[in-house]
């Protein structure tokens, strides 16, 4: 019988073992998958009609979509060059673009460490050992030692227990919410842009009631002292009409004021110098554009305001960072090689038996194990926990407050609409009862005092009814700010009537 041979089974490579170990260790990330927490979200709007409120779908981050050009809904080619004008020269917005740079390097910096790092050097060094480290007598001479180098090196960290992960994790949202503030920046421009634009606007309104009133008075003071002369009437009442005249053209003096202060802050908005941006007289007329409330709110509100992105995004990062401050718990691995060529000469430095190579760290080991360090790690781990918990409870109240903001402007416009019909009304019925009383006076039927209240009513009437287009146009622009901006045409969410 033929005797079987044996064959001796050999074990598996240390090396790996040692592989299978570590993509093991790499695998096992103590950062946990990412939820964006709960917060308090309406069915629907309060001031919103129930028909806009329909087709609610859950929100998704869209911090980065186009909002368009929204103020064209007003109609207005000066304020489409206002707003570009803003957007390329306004110096916050420039500031914001560059703070958005510095976040991406940031990020793009953190993810290389991913890749190992090489480097190469070139260099010599230059020794004299004691004569007691090389076991001579006190006083021999040791002669100094000359060591030329060349050398490429290599580290890498490995990515133990998502330690490297969880660090660019929190750079990439970092980056997000630099992205996402800067959208709030320029949404925030432009419709500042919009408001100090329409309220130049109003103050134009006012100043041309206070420039007509001002002619009436005048024909009026005329017609007073007419009467004086003639004996119709005393000297109190040439008073009382230069007094009602001189007090008109005060405050058209102080509306203008204001009109050169808000003209100075739109120059600086447009990133101009006041001294060289001048804004020509131009009433304002009642705004007649509706936004309407576009279908899927109040969900889509989460995904389209960039301040809520950016409140959202930053909690994303500190639970990254959380992931972080936990992983220092576990091991670290740091591996290092160098390889070149070292020599006592120069002429040698570069022979095949000059040559010279190093795997592991020149000091230390390459995998450490915390043990103790007096509650640091937990301290730190705390401290992330803790900046989590706030920008978690930052982010919920920002949510509150955009919902907030997006009632107040619907109410605004609502009960605008019918505040300027009353007023409508109300300057009508002014200006009839200013007519009466001055043929009444003229026909010596009632007293320069019913001429002049009728007149302040008139002045007050009117004045009452350009703030009330004022604010509309700011209510307006206020509530498509509060939406995040404009929407696609195409999905018929912003129109103008």
């Amino acid at each position: 019988m033929k005797k079987r041979k044996m064959t001796k089974r050999l074990p598996l490579p240390r090396l790996v073992i040692g592989g299978a170990l570590l993509s093991l260790m790499a695998a096992c990330s103590v950062e946990q998958p990412w939820q964006r927490p709960e917060a308090s979200i309406p069915a629907s709007f309060k001031e919103a009609p129930a028909q806009e409120t329909a087709g609610w779908k859950l929100a998704e981050p869209a911090e980065e979509a186009q909002r368009g050009q929204w103020w064209a809904i007003f109609g207005d080619p000066l304020l489409d060059e206002l707003e570009h004008q803003a957007i390329a020269a306004n110096q916050d917005v420039q500031a914001a673009a560059a703070r958005l740079r510095q976040a991406r390097a940031l990020a793009q910096a953190q993810e290389a460490t991913r890749l190992p790092a090489l480097d190469a050097g070139f260099g010599a060094t230059r020794q004299r050992a004691s004569p007691a480290s090389q076991s001579l007598a006190d006083g021999a001479q040791v002669p100094g030692q000359t060591l030329w180098r060349a050398q490429a090196a290599a580290s890498y960290e490995v990515d133990l227990f998502g330690r490297v992960g969880s660090a660019i994790h929190a750079a990439q949202a970092d980056a997000g919410r630099s992205v996402a503030l800067f959208h709030s920046v320029l949404l925030a421009l432009q419709a500042d842009v919009a408001q100090h634009y329409f309220q130049l606007r109003e103050f134009d309104g006012q100043l041309r009631v206070y420039q007509q009133t001002v002619a009436l008075r005048e024909d009026a003071l005329k017609l007073a002292e007419r009467r004086f002369k003639e004996g119709e009437v005393g000297e109190l009442d040439v008073a009382r009409a230069r007094n009602v005249m001189e007090s008109a053209r005060a405050d058209a003096a102080g509306v203008a004021r204001q009109r050169a202060a808000a003209e100075h802050s739109l120059a600086v908005l447009l990133g101009k110098p006041p001294a060289q941006f001048a804004f020509a007289a131009m009433p304002l007329a009642p705004v007649e554009v509706q936004v309407q409330v576009p279908a899927g709110l109040p969900s889509a509100l989460l995904e389209r305001r960039p301040d809520i992105a950016a409140a959202e995004r930053a909690m994303a990062a500190a639970y990254a960072r959380v992931g972080l401050a936990r992983s220092a718990f576990f091991p670290r691995l740091d591996l290092t090689a160098m390889l070149g060529v070292e020599s006592a000469t120069l002429g040698n430095l570069f022979h095949w038996s000059s040559r010279t190579f190093l795997l592991g760290p020149l000091a230390g080991t390459a995998l450490s194990v915390p043990l103790f360090d007096g509650g640091r790690r937990s301290a730190m781990l705390g401290g992330a926990q803790a900046r989590l918990d706030e920008d978690v409870a930052l982010y919920r109240q920002q949510v509150l407050v955009a919902f907030r903001e997006v009632e107040d402007s619907l109410a605004d416009l609502r009960l605008l609409k019918v505040q300027h019909a009353a007023q409508v009304a109300a300057v009508a019925a002014a200006q009839r009862a200013g007519q009466l009383s001055q043929s009444q006076y003229e026909a010596g039927q009632v007293s320069y005092l019913e001429v002049i209240d009728a007149q302040r009513q008139v002045l007050q009437a009117r004045l009452q009814l350009n703030r009330l287009a004022g604010a509309q146009a700011a209510a307006t622009v206020s509530l498509i700010r509060a939406l995040g901006g404009g929407w696609d045409a195409a999905a018929g969410q912003v129109a103008a009537r």
